[in-house]
């Protein structure tokens, strides 16, 4: 009875032995997981925005370091849009023109004259242009800011366009009407070539009976020209005759 007895207790003992080893493997088994699982949700935690590492600008670096690049002009700006006037060429009034101060925008101005000849400009006001080449109007402008407002300006005065100057042909050429002076030539045309404006003489035209009426300071006055003998070249010492702007010329009528 006693040597049964023992055997069973020795056979039991190895068993649960086992047993609880494999408890214990399991239970590391489980802890292991549990750990992954843990660490694995730590990775997807997003960080505090202070945590994270600002990245620099694109070229941010090359950007402090080139030097900054200082201005090439030395003078006014010339507008691109002005018309060559001619040499000598006096403003009057409805010309278009445009004035810049060198390193002031905001004295900018481009307008037209007004029937006084007079150009509104910033802090000056009302300045009077009529009559002056586009030289002396700058020297004019120039004056006026060095006076009050600016040290040393550098002005400059352009003329953008021309005043709408018409001259009007009358009798007998084949379309009478009014026309405007070319802009090449503001100050006048040939009489010649305003005929040929107005589609040249018609066939019962007498071209050597021409009057041209121009207003003067003292009124209108009448003007006679034989434009045969002008286109003869033989006008009397006369090559030409020029018509200005306000001109009306009259072609007569042959006389059969």
């Amino acid at each position: 009875m006693y040597l049964v007895s023992m055997t069973i207790k020795l056979d039991s003992a190895p068993r649960s032995n086992f047993k609880r080893k494999r408890l214990l493997s399991r239970d590391l088994a489980v802890a292991a997981r549990v750990s992954c699982a843990f660490l694995l949700a730590l990775a997807f935690v997003p960080l505090p925005a202070s945590a994270q590492t600002p990245s620099p600008a694109p070229n941010s670096a090359r950007n402090l370091l080139a030097p900054s690049q200082p201005p090439t002009s030395t003078g006014p700006i010339v507008t691109t849009n002005a018309v060559t006037a001619p040499s000598g060429y006096v403003l009057s009034a409805n010309d278009q023109v445009a004035v810049e101060v060198f390193g002031e925008d905001d004295l900018r101005a481009n307008g037209r004259l007004n029937a006084e000849g007079n150009l509104s400009l910033p802090l000056l006001g009302s300045v009077h242009l009529s009559g002056l080449t586009l030289t002396q109007a700058t020297a004019r402008v120039t004056e006026l800011y060095a006076r009050d407002y600016l040290v040393n300006p550098k002005v400059n005065v352009m003329l953008i366009s021309y005043a709408k100057r018409r001259f009007t042909v009358l009798g007998q050429v084949n379309r009478p009407g009014s026309f405007e002076m070319p802009d090449g030539s503001p100050g006048g045309i040939d009489l010649l070539e305003a005929v040929a404006m107005a589609g040249g003489y018609t066939r019962i035209a007498a071209p050597e009976r021409i009057t041209v009426r121009r207003q003067g300071a003292n009124g209108d006055e009448i003007l006679k020209v034989d434009g045969k003998r002008l286109a003869r070249g033989t006008g009397g010492g006369k090559s030409s005759f020029k018509v200005l702007p306000g001109d009306t010329i009259t072609v007569g009528e042959s006389i059969f």
